[in-house]
């Protein structure tokens, strides 16, 4: 392995309870019913793909037009939400082993569905600090589709083969099997029968990566 491609929320840092809240206050105004379990099935879908799986529950039929109007007033809400992190919402543990790996010799990535991947890292501190960064805004395909991580492999100049790929979502583990990519789960992704190395702890990384030649 010569680099490692990491998702962003749910590894890097966490923004699901901005999510919940953006989509809920969505799920509300058109009078949806939502919660924390349907949420669950949002991790690591595209936004429009998340409005999808929320208006299963409507009963009524919404144009391409309507969908697209209320995606973007939920990104309006969670964008808004957003400007309450900080770089106190990157671990210690997180960022120390991201400093680890790079001493290592490891191209660091990031490999996000996400839209915001780049305010996102500017809140919490990690502006420039990733070697490529490939997310919502390049991409056509979202997980489980591996189109995120080529593209991340692609700006780095590796081949799949030689990237581990971080995910803490079933889609993301199955994006990285469909791409020829190695992978580490860190929570449910963890229990996926196809992750290559389940962990525990972000620091369990320093494990997989020794120190290149």
């Amino acid at each position: 392995m010569n680099a490692v491609i990491f998702d962003l929320d749910g590894v890097i840092c966490f923004t699901d309870q901005y999510h919940f809240k953006a989509w809920k206050q969505l799920a509300d105004s058109i009078g949806v019913y939502f919660d924390e379990k349907i949420n669950d099935r949002l991790r690591g879908v595209s936004r429009m793909d998340s409005l999808n799986i929320i208006l299963e529950r409507s009963s009524k039929e919404y144009s391409e037009e309507e969908k697209e109007k209320m995606a973007e007033q939920k990104n309006t809400i969670y964008v808004k939400l957003l400007e309450n992190m900080s770089p106190e919402d990157l671990s210690d543990e997180v960022k120390e082993t991201l400093d680890e790996l790079r001493k290592r010799g490891y191209k660091l990535a990031i490999g996000s569905s996400s839209k915001n991947t780049k305010k996102i890292l500017g809140q919490i501190g990690l502006k420039d600090y990733f070697d490529a960064i490939s997310d919502g805004t390049n991409i056509a395909r979202s997980k489980p589709d591996p189109e995120v991580f080529q593209k991340a492999a692609e700006m780095l100049d590796e081949t799949p083969e030689s990237c581990l790929v971080v995910e803490d979502a079933m889609a993301g583990i199955e994006a990285a099997c469909k791409g020829n990519f190695q992978s580490a789960g860190i929570g449910e992704a963890a229990k996926h029968s196809n992750v290559t190395y389940p962990i525990r702890t972000f620091s369990d990384l320093l494990k997989l990566c020794p120190a290149l030649q």
